[in-house]
Parts: C-alpha cells; sequence; structure tokens
C-alpha cells in the first residue's frame, strides 16, 4: 500500500489546520505531542496533569494558529505556549511556591541506587525540587530563558528568579554527589 501525503510541507499543514481542518490539526498533534508532552512533563511532576496541560495547550494553538507569523520555528511557538500553559498549570493547582522552609523539607523519592545518570534518574531529581525551584530551573536552565524573562512569566522579581535558581542547583549538586558516594558504595 502507498502511502500518499496529503501536505508537503509543514507551512501548508498549518494554514489548513488554521482553517480548521481536523485531519492537518491531527497531524500536527501527532508529530509535536511527544516532544510537547516532555516540555509540560518537565514543569509538572504528575504524567496525568502533564497530559493535560498538553491538551489544553494544544487547544490554544489551534485556536490562536492565525496569529503564528512563520518567523520562527512552529515548534518554538508551540513550546513557548507549553510552557505558559504549564505556568498557569501549577499556578491553578497554587503549587508554585518560592518558601525557603520547603527547600530544606524537600526529600528525593523513588530514586533507585545508579551511578548512571540517565536522563530518567535527571527528572525524577528534578520532580524532587519543590515546584517553585523547579518551575524557575527549567525555565532557566533547560529552557533557555533570561531571568527577566523567568521573572515575567512567573511573577516574581528577577532577584528572587537568581536565588531559587541558586538554591536549585545546590540542593540538585548535593542529590548528585550523594548518589556518587552511595553508587560507589563509599558509605
Amino acid at each position: 500500500m502507498k502511502i500518499i501525503p496529503f501536505y508537503k510541507n509543514e507551512k501548508q499543514l498549518i494554514k489548513k489546520s488554521a482553517s480548521g481542518n481536523r485531519d492537518a490539526q491531527q497531524r500536527l498533534y501527532e508529530k509535536y505531542a511527544p516532544k510537547m508532552l516532555g516540555v509540560c512533563r518537565r514543569y509538572i511532576k504528575d504524567l496525568q496533569f502533564a497530559e493535560d496541560a498538553m491538551i489544553n495547550g494544544f487547544v490554544k494553538a489551534f485556536k490562536n494558529l492565525n496569529t503564528f507569523r512563520h518567523e520562527g520555528s512552529f515548534e518554538g511557538w508551540l513550546r513557548r505556549i507549553m510552557v505558559r500553559e504549564s505556568i498557569s498549570h501549577l499556578r491553578k493547582q497554587q503549587f508554585v511556591v518560592y518558601d525557603d522552609s520547603l527547600f530544606e523539607k524537600a526529600t528525593l523519592q523513588n530514586v533507585n541506587n545508579t551511578s548512571e545518570f540517565d536522563a530518567e534518574y535527571i527528572q525524577r531529581l528534578i520532580d524532587a525540587l519543590p515546584e517553585g525551584y523547579r518551575a524557575v530551573f527549567v525555565l532557566y536552565a533547560v529552557e533557555g530563558y533570561k531571568h527577566q524573562d523567568v521573572a515575567e512569566i512567573l511573577n516574581i522579581s528577577e532577584s528572587t528568579s537568581k536565588s531559587q535558581l541558586y538554591k536549585a542547583r545546590k540542593w540538585l549538586q548535593e542529590r548528585l554527589k550523594q548518589q556518587n558516594i552511595v553508587g560507589y558504595g563509599t558509605e
């Protein structure tokens, strides 16, 4: 069976999707859903909530496709929607808290002792951060936003963003150091 592509390029697919073509929207969704779920998952610990945020992000994207100007990459445009939707989800759940006492109380759960720091292990470390620290860390260190942008997105001061990033990095470094010691059996 020969598969005939209905849309020759992404620009044409986006144009059809913007006009309400459900098949084109489905194709865009299938193409970008795995990556966008990964984006949402970095911010939202629970996979089901991350999926909800991703779906809401796609709904917003399809409603606003006519605002995409084809000046940058579609994936980048979609990624920004997913980041903002994830942050919005955290705000609605009132999980984004910038309380220093949470940093001291945070514990790492469900991390197996392993000397290999694979992506799943690193994700679990990031998941163990308090929500506020995690949001700043992911926006700055993973997504590449500047502190000024992080502060604007999270509605915090730039100095708070810097402080939260410092504390998140320190916490992660301590856990990685502990894991390295335990992984080699010296403790």
